[in-house]
């Protein structure tokens, strides 16, 4: 589907899965080489997950990320 999209010059944006504090991906799919032009993580943050489990406790070293895959 995506493949077929960009053969057809439509620009394609998946965001997927990201890291978490430990900098692991979080999911480990198989992409194919060469179907996206590049990657780009977006900063998200501090985790609202680690926010809760913490209950009010520093999280300097709490941040996430996002994985976007870009076609273009």
């Amino acid at each position: 589907m995506i493949q077929s999209c960009k053969s057809r010059g439509v620009y394609v944006a998946l965001s997927i899965d990201g890291t978490k504090r430990s900098g692991n991906l979080i999911c480990d799919l198989p992409i194919p080489k060469g179907l996206f032009e590049r990657e780009v993580l977006v900063n998200c943050g501090r985790s609202m997950l680690r926010r809760l489990q913490m209950g009010g406790q520093t999280l300097e070293n709490e941040v996430v990320a996002d994985r976007l895959l870009l076609t273009y």
